[in-house]
């Protein structure tokens, strides 16, 4: 039985949505995928429909009406995978950047070695990033202290996309009540697993830029990751943080 569901969340990734599709199926583990589309205008569905009829069963995808935002996305995906019986739940991004290779090093780390969270983690072993600029490698490194120093979190890659939830920790944490929409999420996601308990355990890989499809970064998701930590954090210390 399949106990663990890739949730890719896409806009416009047309170029890669078929090669991450199989990879992830070639791997050794057996997983799921279930995509969550934005309305693509470049057809990233329609493709991902083509597929299923190669992977019944295995591949999923859920159609919504328009660009809504990252963290709404896998919100959705969550949800949709706890109205089923998987036990393990990954976040991944569908333009390689996050090598599927890991995905079994993610998997054991929950299954075997007793994480809740397993983050495929840049900086846990220096840093671990190929193909980004100098500017872009010193923002996001910095970003990551930033948020360790004002939520206190011992964790390296506080913004890592490439996770994998132990079921009870998604079913622990109101989704409802997740207020961030861009990378924040991430943060945010962390950060109300670290203040339930949780044990987070950070995984060292490697973390390729895309090199196919326009990156969705922003100066607006970049802003809401600054003052929007500083406001979760204070929320937490007046405990009127929803969790």
């Amino acid at each position: 039985m399949v106990n663990g569901i890739i949730i890719i969340p896409t806009f416009n990734e047309i170029e890669n949505i078929e090669r991450i599709i199989r990879n992830v199926f070639s791997q050794r583990r057996k997983f799921h995928i279930l995509v969550v589309d934005d309305n693509s205008p470049d057809g990233t569905a329609t493709r991902v429909r083509t597929l299923q009829a190669e992977f019944p069963k295995r591949l999923f995808l859920e159609e919504r009406m328009g660009k809504l935002g990252l963290g709404t996305a896998y919100i959705h995906g969550f949800k949709w995978a706890l109205n089923r019986s998987y036990e393990y739940i990954f976040e991944m991004d569908a333009d390689f950047s996050h090598n599927p290779n890991d995905l079994v090093r993610l998997y054991n780390t929950c299954k075997r070695d007793g994480a809740d969270v397993a983050i495929g983690s840049r900086y846990i072993t220096g840093v671990n990033v190929i193909n980004w600029p100098m500017n872009r490698v010193l923002m996001s490194w910095l970003a990551s202290r930033y948020v360790r120093f004002i939520t206190g979190m011992d964790v390296q890659d506080t913004t890592a996309g490439f996770v994998c939830y132990k079921r009870k920790v998604l079913e622990a944490i109101n989704l409802d009540k997740i207020h961030f929409v861009g990378y924040a999420f991430q943060i945010e996601m962390k950060f109300k697993s670290h203040l339930l308990g949780f044990k987070i355990v950070e995984v060292p890989v490697i973390f390729t830029d895309r090199t196919q499809g326009t990156s969705k970064m922003s100066g607006s998701i970049i802003s809401e990751a600054a003052f929007g930590v500083i406001k979760m954090k204070l929320k937490s210390l007046f405990n009127r943080i929803k969790i």
